[in-house]
């Protein structure tokens, strides 16, 4: 029986990867995909996630969930994802005459399925925050979280000590990290040691499918900026990572950690913190992803890609 998962997300280029991935996998079954902002504004983030799945057209659609448009975001991905998140690609979209709220996806969505959805999170917490704050008791039915976010010991993105997610909603990712809900991390820098040469856009499917004819417009915006503003010749995508943490868990390493993020510094805003102490004084409260099989995780990217590519 497929596993049922609910996506939050702020497509990014990476994002939109892994929801592709994901929409086409059939070990999954995609509930629900909500939006947030984070790597593009709220709106703009409801605006691909739409986009993203009319274009892609899986067999089975998933609810759509809208961005709460009073999110606050300190950073964004544009300079390395576009102005819209899609790499600036003028893809034309019908767009649905009626959306719910992404909290109130999030709340049905568990409360008809409790303990049996798993969230993959892959960008800022605030929906999840939301939602904890409104409905006390929906931590319980959680299945399971896996966020995509944080550092383990690396530097940060958006910041020399803060990654975008957690920078962007701290008090978020603080409140979802010290939460109850099974949870696993995959931090930025320990998910960077996956990444693709510049030939990735050869291995994409043919044009004449959904999925090739799509993003042979959105990655050579990411390949461009990887190399103009980073001076890379690489391509990182955390954001299929995390999908591969989900399906393959098997090629990660990981450790139950105790784990809180800072809200308050004024040079460490929203940066992830663990007691790591030879004596401890923290309980764990999260498995951490430390180390992942880089050749494997690609060869399941690289197949996630072909099987949406036959399948669309």
């Amino acid at each position: 029986m497929p596993r049922k998962v609910l996506i939050d997300v702020d497509p990014g280029i990476d994002g939109a990867l892994a929801l592709a991935i994901a929409l086409f996998d059939p070990r999954l079954e995609v509930v629900a995909v909500t939006a947030t902002g984070g790597r593009v504004s709220p709106a703009q983030a409801t605006r691909n996630v739409q986009l993203l799945i009319e274009q892609l057209d899986p067999p089975r659609w998933p609810r759509i969930g809208t961005a709460w448009n009073e999110q606050l975001c300190g950073a964004n991905g544009t300079r390395l994802h576009g102005a819209n998140g899609l790499g600036n690609a003028d893809i034309p979209s019908v767009g649905l005459a009626k959306l719910l709220p992404a909290e109130k996806i999030l709340v049905e969505e568990i409360r008809d399925r409790p303990e049996d959805v798993t969230i993959l999170a892959l960008g800022p917490l605030t929906n999840l925050m939301q939602v904890m704050q409104r409905e006390h008791t929906w931590i319980s039915r959680v299945g399971r979280v896996l966020i995509s976010g944080g550092t383990y010991v690396g530097p940060g993105d958006v910041t020399p000590a803060a990654e975008l997610n957690f920078f962007n909603d701290p008090l978020a990712a603080r409140q979802v990290i010290r939460s109850a809900m099974t949870k696993t991390l995959l931090p930025a820098d320990v998910a960077r040691q996956l990444s693709f040469s510049f030939d990735l856009l050869d291995r994409l499917p043919p044009e004449s499918t959904r999925m090739g004819r799509l993003f042979r417009k959105i990655l050579p915006f990411a390949i461009r900026a990887q190399r103009q503003i980073l001076g890379r010749e690489e391509l990182e995508l955390n954001a299929t990572a995390a999908l591969v943490a989900l399906t393959n868990p098997e090629l990660f390493e990981s450790q139950d950690l105790a784990c809180d993020v800072e809200t308050e510094g004024q040079l460490t805003l929203g940066a992830t913190v663990f007691d790591l102490r030879n004596v401890r004084e923290w309980r764990p409260n999260v498995e951490v992803l430390t180390a992942l099989d880089a050749a494997a995780v690609r060869d399941c990217v690289l197949r996630g890609i072909a099987q949406a590519g036959a399948a669309g």
